[in-house]
């Protein structure tokens, strides 16, 4: 490993340990010297806190910013478990959510869930605990809480050694092997009370630091890639950059997945924190100008769709506005739910999903003749988009 002389000690160190594999120590932040935010990173700093800016304000024009969190959290659960291997899609997701399973659901579906939950829960947390040591174990616990990965300690920091590499490797084979256990409560304890006092620096580059520093700490025997990403929602809305939660990087790191691995070992090997910087703040560019158009797209679409129901639906236009209202938090149904939702009668649900099918907002997925199941097609597909181009 390149363990560059002029750079040893700018982000840590490998040392050999009892076993002949080394072990990275990292220094603790902020590093030292400090990231040179003159040049190129300047002008990309500048940058993300105008697009970030942005994004705060399209989402503060829309009629209920809370639903588009809503699936936001949920697009971001897909993906981010998606680079940890799992299998389900967005609307395997909201069909479990619903309790409409299916024979053909990936068993995984349950550790995407878990994602969701954990970041509801932290995101109810932060209005009485600072992102902390404390709050990502809560955080860990919910994650790994029933799923593959349970046995390895929800919640609990890792007793033993573990490392990043092909499947196979050793420690003395593998690509980065993270500090020993007993250094890690340390190293938390350091990475805190840097989130707590930041050295000054730009809250983006401290969110950017912090998120690399927690991947290098590798504090959990699993779940550390997804705690790390969720850490990073966390910070921009306690550090005020955004009023509601709806940046999430995973997107950005599953299309850039092997730079985006290769920029974090190369702060361990290299001390080079601007070229992760860089990136990072370029995710964050991105990212932020896809979610602003997204929800340009769905005033566009609720719009659309609302003169849509009022042409074509006559005296069920009321109706039709109601169901149309409600998909927005649950956008997979059956005729049952839009019943009990209207109060209305079997019969006179069936016609409503009917119409509202034949104008293109609800899309039949079973292809079954009974228990058939409806999606919200035109606002799935606004965030399904953005999950097919990052495959």
């Amino acid at each position: 490993m390149n363990t560059s002389e002029n750079k040893p000690h700018r982000a840590g160190r490998y040392v050999r340990q009892p076993g002949g594999y080394r072990a990275f120590i990292p220094a603790p932040l902020p590093p030292d010297p400090p990231p040179d935010l003159s040049g190129a990173l300047r002008e990309r700093l500048s940058e993300a806190d105008y697009a970030l800016g942005r994004l705060d304000g399209a989402v503060l024009t829309l009629p209920n910013p809370d639903l588009f969190v809503f699936m936001y959290v949920r697009k971001e659960a897909v993906l981010s478990s998606q680079i940890e291997g799992t299998q389900s899609s967005l609307q395997n997701l909201l069909a479990a959510e619903a309790q409409l399973f299916d024979p053909d659901t990936p068993k995984d579906v349950t550790e995407v869930a878990n994602y969701v939950r954990a970041m509801n829960h932290g995101l109810a947390r932060l209005a009485e605990l600072p992102v902390s040591v404390r709050l990502i174990r809560e955080i860990h616990a919910v994650l790994m809480e029933g799923v593959r990965g349970s046995r390895l300690t929800p919640g609990e920091l890792r007793t033993s050694q573990n490392w990043i590499g092909p499947a196979g490797c050793t420690p003395a084979t593998a690509t980065f092997v993270p500090p020993p256990p007993h250094e890690v409560p340390d190293a938390l304890s350091n990475l805190e009370t840097f989130l707590h006092h930041g050295a000054g620096l730009p809250p983006l580059i401290q969110v950017g630091l912090a998120h690399a520093q927690f991947e290098t700490i590798h504090p959990f025997l699993d779940g550390n890639g997804r705690v790390g990403r969720l850490l990073i929602a966390f910070l921009l809305t306690e550090k005020g950059l955004l009023s509601r939660p709806v940046l999430y990087l995973s997107h950005y790191f599953k299309q850039h997945r092997a730079e985006y691995y290769e920029r974090l070992q190369a702060v361990r090997d290299e001390g080079d924190w601007e070229s992760w910087l860089l990136f990072f703040l370029d995710g964050v560019i991105t990212v932020s100008r896809e979610a602003t158009q997204t929800a340009a797209a769905i005033l566009r679409m609720r719009e659309d769709y609302r003169a849509r129901i009022t042409e074509h639906l006559g005296r069920a236009a009321a109706n039709g506005q109601r169901v149309m209202d409600r998909l927005f938090d649950h956008p997979i149904v059956t005729v049952a739910i839009v019943r009990d939702w209207l109060g209305i009668t079997a019969t006179g649900a069936h016609q409503i999903v009917n119409r509202l099918e034949g104008i293109g907002l609800l899309r039949e997925i079973t292809g079954y003749a009974r228990n058939r199941r409806f999606r919200f097609e035109p606002y799935l597909r606004l965030f399904e988009e953005a999950e097919e181009d990052a495959v």
